[in-house]
């Protein structure tokens, strides 16, 4: 099968997700609407001031975070594969009277349209596994980044991904060796969700993110491991005193989440 079945495959299920995700507790766009930051004090952290710069958030799914940016006052861009999820976004940001330009786009497409208009390029959590590979995702960054211009990438960490979903035993490669199938049953933000579809995607080693960037043209100014994730989005979790949830049976010893920023000289 093709890239391009696979990523057919992959948007469907996206579609599928964004229906049961836009009314789920676990993205409350109720409390959104009330003026709530989706964003994670890491990639708050990360990302520093936005306010006045132009800023563009891949793989944005249906915009909460994206429209963070714009509460803090970044001129902000989401794109996504889901013509669902960018549907969904447009109401979102209608919504709440944000502005915000939403794109439907593979992020391993070229877009001459963007090249060179951001200060920032954004992208968090479960988004480098949808990807075959990362040296078309890193050169478009580059592309897109303005001279000096930075991204932050906030990611589940690729240990997480070698375990079946129970994380009773390791089940797949740590590296990127083939493609995995997988059928979507249900989803992460409601266990309830009646999904059938099927899934691919790709695990990505450490050095594999970072040698993309390098590749690209970028230089590596900040990298941080964390053994805690702030969204509770796996089997078997345990929420520690700092609000991060963990494995059970493998708190302080399993990596949940890498950070980096990363800058085009």
């Amino acid at each position: 099968m093709s890239h391009h079945d696979s990523f057919e495959l992959n948007r469907a299920l996206w579609n599928a997700r964004t229906k049961h995700h836009v009314g789920s507790k676990f993205y409350d766009v109720e409390g959104f609407l009330q003026g709530a930051n989706s964003l994670s004090e890491k990639e708050i952290e990360l990302l520093g001031e936005v306010a006045g710069k132009d800023v563009l958030h891949l793989q944005c799914h249906f915009g909460q975070d994206t429209l963070s940016l714009a509460r803090m006052g970044a001129n902000v861009t989401g794109l996504d594969l889901s013509d669902v999820a960018i549907a969904e976004a447009r109401k979102l940001a209608e919504r709440t009277g944000l502005q915000a330009e939403f794109i439907e786009a593979n992020v391993l497409d070229p877009l001459p349209e963007l090249e060179g208009r951001f200060d920032t390029v954004f992208t968090s959590y479960g988004l480098l596994g949808w990807l075959p590979e990362l040296g078309t995702w890193a050169q478009n960054i580059s592309r897109y980044l303005k001279p000096g211009g930075k991204l932050v990438l906030v990611e589940f960490h690729p240990m997480v991904w070698m375990f079946n979903n129970a994380f009773t035993e390791v089940a797949y490669s740590y590296f990127n060796r083939e493609v995995i199938e997988e059928t979507e049953k249900s989803t992460y933000a409601d266990s309830t969700a009646e999904i059938n579809l099927k899934s691919h995607g790709w695990n990505h080693s450490l050095a594999g993110s970072i040698t993309a960037l390098l590749d690209a043209g970028l230089h590596i100014d900040r990298f941080e491991e964390l053994d805690g994730s702030p969204h509770n989005c796996f089997e078997k979790t345990v929420k520690g005193a700092d609000g991060l949830y963990r494995i059970a049976g493998m708190e302080g010893k399993l990596p949940m989440v890498f950070a980096l920023a990363a800058s085009k000289v």
